[in-house]
């Protein structure tokens, strides 16, 4: 199994007698959304008395969580699948690339069994199949929080499922399907339950955030016995009460995030907005059918930041769309320096099997895109530079996500898990991962810091 994707929950048995539960190999691929998945589908094994191994040669059977957003996704699901055959020979499959099952046989005819995303009991029912549960009231024992493949300190808060709108580049929708709202009371308990347990930060996310409840048509739940609709703002505003870090995912800039920022503001929330631009230019989001226009959004950023001087934002690009010309890519260079973004991602475009935008005219030659995407990224890191520069001599506050020889590395109130940068703290070996401290930065590069504690 890939170290990076192994899920390192060990059998606390030292040997396997006939009454020992199941083993179960499990390798979770692709975004935060898909751990969630897989927490989930974990917990629901160990409750049943399952073990899970962090090796594929001591498991009964091998569970690959896919993913299969892009090609590069595809291609390491699909290779992670036949690495798992090989090494184990027992396969069950699901995730994102499990609804195109066809093509999964095509080349690994012999898994056990294929389902698609989020189909937590249908994964469960097949591992029956092949292990039956064996269940003991001592090893069922569950945390409050389930298992979870985040540091204790931190947990994704996956509020729904789906996504409406369809952008010609992406397929989610044909896998998970249109928006699905989770009740704001059940996510609340969740979201409660993790807290009681450790969790410092909690990291919001879902395919489109900001369209949270559009479904359900913002029906009233409860949560404590009061009325609470299932709406982005209600959700910020309980959230903020629970005293830990909340951090906000794949929002889209419509007029109605507006009333967040305000929470960020008064420091309830985090001041961070991670938001999918994807371009700049009218045609080419027209191509895209993205719901944006350059000129508003620059409009809403400099309100927010009115607002929230302190506020992050964060937001991912695809460069060398189809039909993207020299002028349209200059116009995407134009919203960087007048946007002034803290954190930025950006893509190649490629073809996705099933995305309409392969059928588009014009694509970008390759040597091209590459010059562009080279071009795109020395103004982001100029840009993020400059910006890392400015805070050097201030105080600012960090979460310790784990201590190593060198130091403790930490993260600021401007910095996601595994996305964006980090903090160093040199020689702070005493630090404990989850402790939340104030410290002076020292220095910068394009990305991270370098800072040590306020005494």
């Amino acid at each position: 199994m890939s170290q990076d994707n192994i899920i390192k929950t060990f059998n606390p048995s030292q040997g396997q007698s006939m009454d020992a539960p199941g083993r179960i190999g499990f390798v979770s691929l692709g975004c935060p959304k898909n751990t969630v998945d897989s927490e989930r589908i974990l917990t629901q094994l160990r409750a049943e008395g399952y073990d899970i191994t962090p090796t594929y040669q001591d498991a009964d059977v091998v569970i690959v969580n896919t993913c299969g957003f892009i090609d590069s996704a595809v291609k390491e699901s699909l290779d992670t699948i036949g690495e798992a055959l090989r090494e184990n020979g027992k396969v069950i499959v699901t995730g994102c690339l499990g609804a195109k099952a066809d093509d999964i046989r095509e080349v690994h005819p012999n898994v056990l069994a294929i389902t698609g995303p989020h189909a937590y009991e249908e994964v469960v029912s097949q591992v029956h199949t092949v292990v039956p549960p064996r269940h003991d009231p001592f090893t069922s024992l569950m945390p409050d929080t389930g298992v979870k493949l985040t540091p204790k300190h931190y947990a994704y808060l996956k509020i729904s499922e789906g996504c409406n709108h369809r952008c010609t580049f992406c397929i989610i929708p044909s896998f998970r399907g249109d928006l699905v709202s989770r009740p704001i009371g059940q996510v609340l308990s969740e979201a409660e339950r993790l807290v009681k347990n450790g969790t410092k930060e909690l990291l919001v996310i879902s395919q489109d955030t900001s369209a949270y409840g559009v479904d359900t048509k913002y029906r009233t739940d409860f949560w404590n016995g009061r009325p609470v609709k299932t709406r982005m703002k209600e959700l910020c505003e309980e959230l903020g009460q629970l005293g830990v870090w909340v951090r906000m995912h794949y929002v889209y800039p419509y007029p109605h995030v507006d009333e967040i920022i305000p929470m960020m503001a008064e420091n309830r929330i985090l001041p961070y907005l991670d938001i999918p631009f994807q371009h700049a230019s009218p045609s080419v989001l027209k191509a895209m059918k993205r719901p944006a226009h350059a000129e508003k959004v620059l409009n809403r950023i400099h309100a927010w930041r009115k607002i929230c001087p302190d506020i992050t934002l964060r937001s991912t690009f695809i460069v060398g769309f189809p039909g993207e010309t020299e002028a349209d890519f200059q116009m995407l260079l134009d919203f960087m320096d007048e946007a002034q973004l803290d954190r930025v991602g950006a893509f190649q475009y490629s073809n996705v099997d099933g995305a309409t935008s392969a059928a588009l005219p014009n694509h970008v030659d390759a040597a091209v895109k590459q010059e562009r995407y080279d071009r795109f990224m020395e103004v982001q890191q100029r840009i993020s530079a400059a910006k890392l520069q400015t805070k050097i001599g201030k105080h600012i506050e960090v979460i310790v996500d784990e201590v190593v020889e060198q130091g403790a590395v930490a993260r600021s109130k401007a910095d996601a898990p595994d996305i964006d940068g980090q903090v160093f703290l040199d020689n702070q070996t005493h630090l404990k991962p989850g402790d939340i401290l104030t410290v002076e930065v020292e220095d910068a590069d394009e990305y991270d810091l370098w800072a040590h504690p306020v005494i």
